[in-house]
């Protein structure tokens, strides 16, 4: 409670206002309706979408047969261990290439860590020309 002593008028009591001290009771108000924002749920605006089911592949399906290709440091390329020249690859790949894609084969490129880029470019441009989609470059944490 705060009291409002007056000027001095010529009767020479003091006159006494009484307020309220309307702070504490703000304070109070603003704390209670920041615990009621925070406890409303939040109302989510959903759709309701009836979404097709996954299609899950048969288990007992084949994978597919991989084929490893190394290129060596000196450009040297090994199929499936087997050292061959650039004109067997692009012959194994137009093989390959003439299977339909479900059949084809995967192939995995590891390249040698000090190969030049020019090898490995060849190989996939090879890989490229004769339709081959299967084909990944594996071994790259040897280059971080």
């Amino acid at each position: 409670m705060g009291m409002n002593i007056g000027s001095g008028s010529g009767s020479g009591d003091p006159e006494v206002v009484v307020d309220v001290n309307t702070t504490p009771l703000i304070d109070v108000m603003l704390v209670l309706l920041v615990m009621l924002i925070i406890t409303i749920p939040i109302q989510t605006h959903a759709v309701k979408l009836d979404m097709p089911q996954a299609n899950t592949p048969p288990t007992d399906a084949v994978p597919p047969p991989t084929v490893d290709i190394e290129v060596d440091f000196d450009g040297t390329i090994l199929w499936n261990g087997t050292p061959m020249d650039r004109n067997a690859i692009e012959a194994q790949f137009r093989a390959e290439g003439r299977t339909p894609v479900e059949q084809q084969s995967e192939f995995h490129i590891r390249p040698n860590k000090l190969v030049e880029y020019k090898y490995v470019a060849g190989v996939l441009a090879s890989a490229q020309r004769n339709n081959v989609t299967k084909i990944g470059i594996v071994g790259n944490e040897q280059f971080m």
